[in-house]
């Protein structure tokens, strides 16, 4: 059985490599490096908590 290491990126929804992402800077949940690059910091959660609007830059969420 292969290893897996990816992660469901908590902005944008798309799964990325674990080990290429940031943290959420307010709850620590994992933010993907092309969110990060992108300039999102915040998890969809926590935008929602603080009363952000949604970024209009987050890359499509990928189908399989």
């Amino acid at each position: 059985m292969p290893e897996v290491d990816m992660m469901i990126c908590r902005s944008c929804s798309n799964p990325e490599r674990a080990s290429e992402g940031y943290p959420c800077q307010d709850c620590g949940t994992f933010i993907c490096i092309i969110c990060d690059t992108r300039g999102v910091s915040y998890c969809k959660a926590c935008r929602t908590k603080l009363g952000m609007p949604e970024p209009g830059n987050l890359p499509p969420v990928r189908t399989a």
